[in-house]
Protein backbone atom coordinates (compact mmCIF):
# COMPACT_ATOMS: atom_id res chain seq x y z
CA UNK A 1 0.00 0.00 0.00
CA UNK A 2 1.27 3.15 -0.80
CA UNK A 3 2.23 6.01 1.57
CA UNK A 4 3.17 9.41 2.13
CA UNK A 5 3.92 12.51 -0.43
CA UNK A 6 5.35 11.84 -4.23
CA UNK A 7 7.50 15.32 -4.92
CA UNK A 8 9.30 15.73 -8.17
CA UNK A 9 12.01 18.30 -9.45
CA UNK A 10 12.46 18.12 -13.50
CA UNK A 11 14.95 19.40 -15.29
CA UNK A 12 15.18 20.32 -19.33
CA UNK A 13 18.26 22.40 -20.33
CA UNK A 14 18.69 22.79 -24.52
CA UNK A 15 20.25 26.07 -24.42
CA UNK A 16 18.98 27.49 -27.13
CA UNK A 17 20.57 29.84 -29.64
CA UNK A 18 24.03 28.94 -28.47
CA UNK A 19 27.38 26.86 -29.28
CA UNK A 20 25.93 24.09 -26.79
CA UNK A 21 22.24 23.56 -28.31
CA UNK A 22 20.18 20.24 -27.85
CA UNK A 23 17.10 19.39 -28.67
CA UNK A 24 16.05 17.10 -26.83
CA UNK A 25 15.84 17.92 -23.33
CA UNK A 26 12.08 19.30 -22.94
CA UNK A 27 10.92 16.50 -24.68
CA UNK A 28 12.39 14.31 -22.05
CA UNK A 29 11.25 16.26 -18.53
CA UNK A 30 7.62 16.47 -20.42
CA UNK A 31 7.42 13.03 -21.09
CA UNK A 32 9.02 12.29 -17.65
CA UNK A 33 5.99 14.33 -16.16
CA UNK A 34 3.42 12.18 -18.40
CA UNK A 35 4.84 8.93 -16.91
CA UNK A 36 5.02 10.11 -13.30
CA UNK A 37 1.19 11.18 -13.22
CA UNK A 38 -0.52 8.55 -15.96
CA UNK A 39 1.70 5.60 -14.41
CA UNK A 40 3.00 6.59 -10.90
CA UNK A 41 0.25 8.54 -9.33
CA UNK A 42 2.04 11.82 -8.78
CA UNK A 43 0.26 14.47 -8.46
CA UNK A 44 1.00 17.04 -11.02
CA UNK A 45 0.98 20.32 -8.23
CA UNK A 46 3.40 18.69 -6.53
CA UNK A 47 6.05 18.35 -9.91
CA UNK A 48 8.15 21.23 -10.38
CA UNK A 49 9.22 21.94 -14.43
CA UNK A 50 12.22 23.80 -14.84
CA UNK A 51 13.05 24.32 -19.02
CA UNK A 52 14.73 26.89 -20.53
CA UNK A 53 12.30 28.50 -23.19
CA UNK A 54 11.22 32.03 -23.16
CA UNK A 55 7.78 31.07 -21.88
CA UNK A 56 8.99 29.12 -18.80
CA UNK A 57 7.78 30.30 -15.62
CA UNK A 58 11.43 29.39 -13.88
CA UNK A 59 14.26 29.09 -15.85
CA UNK A 60 17.12 25.90 -14.92
CA UNK A 61 19.44 28.17 -13.14
CA UNK A 62 21.99 26.66 -10.68
CA UNK A 63 20.21 28.21 -8.18
CA UNK A 64 16.86 28.31 -8.81
CA UNK A 65 17.42 24.07 -9.52
CA UNK A 66 19.26 23.90 -5.99
CA UNK A 67 15.97 25.83 -4.33
CA UNK A 68 13.62 23.39 -5.47
CA UNK A 69 15.83 20.51 -4.64
CA UNK A 70 16.30 22.12 -1.01
CA UNK A 71 12.64 22.64 -0.71
CA UNK A 72 11.54 18.78 -2.05
CA UNK A 73 14.46 17.48 0.71
CA UNK A 74 13.04 20.07 3.32
CA UNK A 75 9.62 18.51 2.81
CA UNK A 76 10.28 14.81 2.99
CA UNK A 77 8.70 12.83 5.62
CA UNK A 78 9.76 8.71 5.85
CA UNK A 79 7.50 7.06 3.92
CA UNK A 80 7.52 9.93 1.11
CA UNK A 81 9.26 9.29 -2.43
CA UNK A 82 11.15 12.01 -4.02
CA UNK A 83 12.79 11.81 -8.05
CA UNK A 84 14.58 14.59 -9.89
CA UNK A 85 15.13 14.03 -13.31
CA UNK A 86 17.79 15.98 -15.59
CA UNK A 87 18.18 15.98 -18.85
CA UNK A 88 20.90 18.38 -20.56
CA UNK A 89 24.69 19.23 -20.37
CA UNK A 90 26.83 17.35 -17.96
CA UNK A 91 31.25 17.86 -17.07
CA UNK A 92 33.89 17.10 -14.94
CA UNK A 93 36.08 18.90 -13.15
CA UNK A 94 38.99 19.30 -10.68
CA UNK A 95 38.09 18.99 -7.15
CA UNK A 96 39.97 21.58 -5.19
CA UNK A 97 40.54 19.06 -2.23
CA UNK A 98 41.24 16.08 -4.37
CA UNK A 99 43.00 14.65 -7.06
CA UNK A 100 39.44 13.38 -8.07
CA UNK A 101 37.71 14.67 -10.52
CA UNK A 102 34.08 15.23 -9.77
CA UNK A 103 31.09 14.81 -12.38
CA UNK A 104 28.74 18.22 -12.55
CA UNK A 105 25.67 18.95 -14.55
CA UNK A 106 25.60 22.19 -16.24
CA UNK A 107 22.45 24.26 -15.46
CA UNK A 108 21.45 27.19 -18.30
CA UNK A 109 23.85 29.78 -16.34
CA UNK A 110 26.58 27.71 -16.51
CA UNK A 111 26.44 27.56 -11.97
CA UNK A 112 27.48 24.44 -11.83
CA UNK A 113 25.69 21.62 -9.49
CA UNK A 114 28.18 18.97 -8.27
CA UNK A 115 28.20 15.61 -7.15
CA UNK A 116 29.01 17.06 -3.56
CA UNK A 117 25.85 18.74 -3.63
CA UNK A 118 23.93 15.71 -4.70
CA UNK A 119 25.56 13.62 -1.92
CA UNK A 120 24.49 16.97 0.87
CA UNK A 121 21.31 16.69 -0.76
CA UNK A 122 21.03 12.57 0.19
CA UNK A 123 22.28 12.87 3.39
CA UNK A 124 19.48 15.35 4.72
CA UNK A 125 16.45 12.90 4.20
CA UNK A 126 15.10 11.48 6.92
CA UNK A 127 14.99 7.45 7.57
CA UNK A 128 12.41 6.00 5.27
CA UNK A 129 12.07 8.08 2.22
CA UNK A 130 13.32 7.63 -1.28
CA UNK A 131 15.13 9.71 -3.61
CA UNK A 132 15.95 8.81 -7.12
CA UNK A 133 17.49 10.85 -9.49
CA UNK A 134 17.57 10.08 -13.05
CA UNK A 135 20.39 12.15 -14.79
CA UNK A 136 20.26 12.22 -18.76
CA UNK A 137 23.99 13.87 -18.96
CA UNK A 138 27.76 13.36 -19.76
CA UNK A 139 29.72 11.62 -17.62
CA UNK A 140 27.12 11.01 -14.99
CA UNK A 141 28.07 7.85 -13.30
CA UNK A 142 28.59 8.75 -9.82
CA UNK A 143 26.12 11.96 -9.51
CA UNK A 144 25.84 11.06 -5.99
CA UNK A 145 28.89 11.25 -4.46
CA UNK A 146 30.76 8.30 -2.99
CA UNK A 147 27.29 6.37 -3.43
CA UNK A 148 27.77 2.50 -3.70
CA UNK A 149 28.03 1.12 -7.25
CA UNK A 150 25.63 -1.38 -8.32
CA UNK A 151 25.39 -1.16 -11.76
CA UNK A 152 29.14 0.22 -13.04
CA UNK A 153 31.46 0.47 -15.77
CA UNK A 154 31.44 -1.93 -18.74
CA UNK A 155 34.01 -1.50 -21.66
CA UNK A 156 32.65 -1.42 -24.99
CA UNK A 157 33.08 -4.80 -26.93
CA UNK A 158 33.65 -5.10 -30.83
CA UNK A 159 30.42 -7.50 -30.53
CA UNK A 160 28.12 -4.65 -29.87
CA UNK A 161 25.79 -3.04 -33.30
CA UNK A 162 27.46 -0.41 -34.78
CA UNK A 163 24.20 1.25 -36.36
CA UNK A 164 24.87 4.70 -37.48
CA UNK A 165 22.93 7.71 -35.82
CA UNK A 166 23.22 11.38 -35.97
CA UNK A 167 23.58 12.38 -32.50
CA UNK A 168 24.86 15.48 -30.05
CA UNK A 169 26.60 14.41 -26.94
CA UNK A 170 25.32 16.22 -23.66
CA UNK A 171 28.75 17.56 -22.74
CA UNK A 172 30.11 20.46 -22.37
CA UNK A 173 34.30 20.31 -21.85
CA UNK A 174 35.76 21.66 -18.87
CA UNK A 175 37.57 24.16 -21.02
CA UNK A 176 34.69 25.45 -22.77
CA UNK A 177 33.06 26.15 -19.54
CA UNK A 178 36.35 28.09 -18.19
CA UNK A 179 36.38 30.29 -21.04
CA UNK A 180 32.96 31.08 -20.75
CA UNK A 181 33.39 32.38 -17.09
CA UNK A 182 36.65 33.92 -17.55
CA UNK A 183 35.60 36.03 -20.64
CA UNK A 184 32.13 37.11 -17.73
CA UNK A 185 34.58 37.69 -15.27
CA UNK A 186 38.11 38.96 -16.69
CA UNK A 187 39.73 37.14 -14.05
CA UNK A 188 42.93 35.32 -15.47
CA UNK A 189 42.90 32.18 -13.09
CA UNK A 190 42.02 28.52 -14.07
CA UNK A 191 39.96 28.48 -11.25
CA UNK A 192 37.13 27.75 -11.57
CA UNK A 193 36.02 28.11 -8.41
CA UNK A 194 37.04 31.58 -8.06
CA UNK A 195 34.84 32.31 -11.60
CA UNK A 196 31.75 30.74 -10.23
CA UNK A 197 32.14 32.70 -6.70
CA UNK A 198 32.58 36.25 -8.61
CA UNK A 199 29.77 35.77 -10.65
CA UNK A 200 27.12 34.12 -8.21
CA UNK A 201 28.40 34.76 -4.88
CA UNK A 202 27.31 32.08 -2.60
CA UNK A 203 24.69 30.89 -4.45
CA UNK A 204 27.82 28.32 -5.99
CA UNK A 205 28.61 24.81 -5.58
CA UNK A 206 29.50 23.59 -2.13
CA UNK A 207 32.89 21.90 -3.63
CA UNK A 208 33.46 25.63 -4.29
CA UNK A 209 33.24 27.26 -0.92
CA UNK A 210 34.43 24.32 1.21
CA UNK A 211 36.34 24.23 3.33
CA UNK A 212 33.45 25.73 5.28
CA UNK A 213 34.82 28.73 7.57
CA UNK A 214 32.67 28.25 10.35
CA UNK A 215 32.32 23.93 10.63
CA UNK A 216 28.44 23.15 10.85
CA UNK A 217 28.24 19.95 13.23
CA UNK A 218 25.22 18.78 10.78
CA UNK A 219 26.54 19.37 7.67
CA UNK A 220 28.99 16.13 5.84
CA UNK A 221 29.62 15.82 2.36
CA UNK A 222 30.28 11.62 3.86
CA UNK A 223 27.84 9.04 2.64
CA UNK A 224 25.38 7.89 5.56
CA UNK A 225 25.06 4.07 5.87
CA UNK A 226 22.18 2.60 3.83
CA UNK A 227 21.54 6.05 3.06
CA UNK A 228 17.99 7.29 0.68
CA UNK A 229 20.00 8.10 -2.94
CA UNK A 230 19.15 5.91 -5.96
CA UNK A 231 20.91 7.52 -8.70
CA UNK A 232 20.12 6.07 -12.70
CA UNK A 233 22.69 7.10 -14.89
CA UNK A 234 22.93 7.65 -18.89
CA UNK A 235 26.12 6.82 -18.58
CA UNK A 236 29.30 5.70 -16.98
CA UNK A 237 31.64 8.41 -15.68
CA UNK A 238 33.87 8.39 -18.83
CA UNK A 239 31.30 8.70 -21.29
CA UNK A 240 29.04 10.73 -23.37
CA UNK A 241 25.31 10.29 -23.11
CA UNK A 242 23.25 10.95 -26.43
CA UNK A 243 20.42 13.54 -27.48
CA UNK A 244 19.02 11.80 -30.65
CA UNK A 245 16.25 11.70 -32.92
CA UNK A 246 14.91 7.99 -32.71
CA UNK A 247 12.27 6.89 -34.74
CA UNK A 248 10.83 4.78 -32.43
CA UNK A 249 9.87 7.93 -30.50
CA UNK A 250 7.92 9.29 -33.63
CA UNK A 251 11.30 11.33 -34.87
CA UNK A 252 10.81 13.45 -31.64
CA UNK A 253 14.06 14.66 -30.21
CA UNK A 254 14.83 13.46 -26.95
CA UNK A 255 18.01 11.86 -24.71
CA UNK A 256 18.43 8.21 -25.59
CA UNK A 257 18.76 7.19 -21.96
CA UNK A 258 15.53 8.83 -21.03
CA UNK A 259 13.79 7.70 -24.19
CA UNK A 260 15.21 4.21 -22.91
CA UNK A 261 13.65 4.35 -19.39
CA UNK A 262 10.38 5.08 -21.33
CA UNK A 263 10.12 2.15 -23.90
CA UNK A 264 11.34 -0.46 -20.80
CA UNK A 265 8.40 1.32 -18.57
CA UNK A 266 6.11 1.36 -21.72
CA UNK A 267 6.91 -2.42 -22.74
CA UNK A 268 6.88 -3.35 -18.57
CA UNK A 269 3.16 -2.66 -17.32
CA UNK A 270 4.09 -4.15 -13.82
CA UNK A 271 6.63 -3.05 -11.60
CA UNK A 272 10.05 -2.98 -12.36
CA UNK A 273 13.14 -2.44 -9.20
CA UNK A 274 15.68 -0.47 -10.25
CA UNK A 275 18.66 -2.63 -10.86
CA UNK A 276 15.80 -4.22 -13.44
CA UNK A 277 15.36 -1.23 -15.22
CA UNK A 278 19.31 0.24 -15.47
CA UNK A 279 19.38 -3.27 -17.61
CA UNK A 280 16.86 -3.05 -19.66
CA UNK A 281 17.40 -0.03 -20.57
CA UNK A 282 21.18 -0.53 -21.19
CA UNK A 283 19.78 -3.59 -23.72
CA UNK A 284 17.83 -1.30 -25.40
CA UNK A 285 20.82 1.24 -25.90
CA UNK A 286 22.79 -1.38 -27.07
CA UNK A 287 20.22 -2.46 -29.62
CA UNK A 288 19.99 1.28 -31.00
CA UNK A 289 23.57 0.98 -31.08
CA UNK A 290 24.09 3.70 -28.58
CA UNK A 291 27.95 3.34 -26.97
CA UNK A 292 27.35 4.92 -23.22
CA UNK A 293 26.27 2.25 -20.80
CA UNK A 294 23.99 3.21 -17.75
CA UNK A 295 24.64 2.79 -14.39
CA UNK A 296 23.05 2.08 -11.14
CA UNK A 297 24.58 3.57 -7.50
CA UNK A 298 22.33 2.74 -4.37
CA UNK A 299 22.50 0.91 -1.34
CA UNK A 300 22.24 -2.94 -1.58
CA UNK A 301 18.32 -2.71 -0.75
CA UNK A 302 17.43 0.29 -3.05
CA UNK A 303 19.19 -1.46 -5.97
CA UNK A 304 16.38 -4.40 -5.61
CA UNK A 305 13.83 -1.83 -4.54
CA UNK A 306 10.38 -1.25 -7.03
CA UNK A 307 11.18 1.83 -9.26
CA UNK A 308 9.70 5.08 -7.58
CA UNK A 309 7.40 2.77 -5.43
CA UNK A 310 8.52 2.51 -1.99
CA UNK A 311 8.30 -1.06 -1.04
CA UNK A 312 6.41 -2.57 2.36
CA UNK A 313 8.94 -3.11 5.01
Amino acid sequence: MEKGKKLAVLVGCNYPNTPNELHGCHNDVRASRDMLVTRFGFDPTYIELLTDEDDSSMMPTGANIIKALDKMVDQAEPGDILFFHYSGHGTLLNSRNSLKREEAIVPCDFNLITSVDFRHLVNRLPKGTSFTILSDSCHSGGLIDKEKEQIGPLRSSNTEPNIPLVHKPKFIPFESILQHLSSLTNINTSDIGTHLLEIFGPVVSLMFRLPRPDPDPNFSTKPLKQDEGILLSGCQTDETSADVQIMENGGKACGAFSNAVQMVLKENSGPLSNKQLVMMARKILKMQGFKQHPCLYCSDYNADAIFLCQAEN
